[in-house]
């Protein structure tokens, strides 16, 4: 299942969430509506009821006539996606968990998760604008699978952790490297307003039970520029989900980006950076694709 969350012309933009089938977007709460069924207003609160809550939406579409279906049905082309998770309650990132960038960085593989953080005051949506600031002129990419998590989790492990992911989405690790390589740490060079796009969409963990051998590719104005695959993962997701809970608390809405593979812009010879007017386009096997511009500060329109 294929879940989004939106704004349809045919509510008056108002936001709504649901089903993404091909060129349709299929309101979970209209369909509810019409079944005298309660689901929840938002998103993250959909989330938080786990994986409970998409086995209920699965049986409401199942039992919804194609009338119903047919009413809370918009076409794509007349919805706004919106970032699936507006306000995650933690952004946490992994640095240096594919080999083969490992490789390209001229670095150590690490025995444990490299780990930051980024603020959600950085997630932005499909289509929505990367702001380049001013002051920054290093500015790359990194294409990450990103999971979201479906429930309150302390110290699990790695056999329990599948029961904690609500599904998978894109997230663009958005790096300002001049600020990152001169502080030695991460969170500022990652943490600019804009730094986070997601979507398009959460894979419920049911439809992507095997998430280790995706393709991972990202073009620069059409230019292939990364293309690997997950099965070049030093941790997998459920050693990562292990190693994390044992350092904090995952809640609903959690996310967590698993790191990039090769082909970012700064490993490059000679480096290329991102410019402003620059397409960014990510694609990650059975989830979709994800893709922003990059405009410069004073530039951008992301209201939602």
């Amino acid at each position: 299942m294929k879940l989004i969350r939106y704004l349809s012309s045919k509510k008056a933009n108002k936001e709504c969430y649901g089903y993404l089938l091909e060129d349709r977007a299929v309101c979970l709460n209209s369909l509810a509506e019409a079944s005298s069924v309660k689901f929840p207003s938002l998103f993250r609160d959909f989330v938080a009821l786990g994986q409970s809550a998409w086995i209920n939406a699965e049986n409401l579409f199942e039992e919804s006539s194609e009338k119903v279906v047919a009413c809370a049905s918009t076409p794509v082309s007349q919805v706004r996606l919106l970032a699936p998770i507006d306000l995650p309650p933690k952004i946490i990132c992994l640095g240096l968990n594919y080999r083969d960038h490992v490789m390209e960085t001229g670095g150590a593989i690490p025995d444990e998760p490299v780990i930051f953080m980024k603020p959600r005051t950085a997630v932005i949506g499909p289509d929505n604008m990367i702001v380049k600031p001013s002051f920054v002129k290093e500015l790359d990419y990194e294409a990450e699978l990103a999971i979201v998590i479906g429930k309150r989790v302390k110290d699990v492990s790695v056999s329990e952790a599948r029961s904690c992911i609500f599904g998978y989405t894109i997230l663009n690790d958005v790096s300002a490297r001049d600020v990152q390589f001169k502080d030695k740490q991460w969170t500022r060079g990652k943490g600019f307003d804009t730094f986070a796009p997601t979507g398009p969409c959460v894979v419920t963990a049911d439809q992507l039970q095997d998430v280790s051998n995706l393709s991972v590719r990202t073009w620069i104005n059409g230019d292939l520029r990364q293309d690997s695959t997950t099965k070049k993962m030093i941790f997998d997701v459920y050693e990562i989900i292990h190693h994390l809970s044992r350092v904090m608390t995952l809640e609903p809405c959690d996310i967590i980006a698993t790191g990039t593979p090769s082909g970012v812009g700064f490993a490059m010879k000679p480096p290329r950076f991102l410019q402003a007017g620059d397409n960014v386009r990510i694609e990650i096997e059975k989830i979709g694709i994800l893709e922003n511009k990059v405009v410069e500060s004073g530039q951008s329109d992301n209201s939602s």
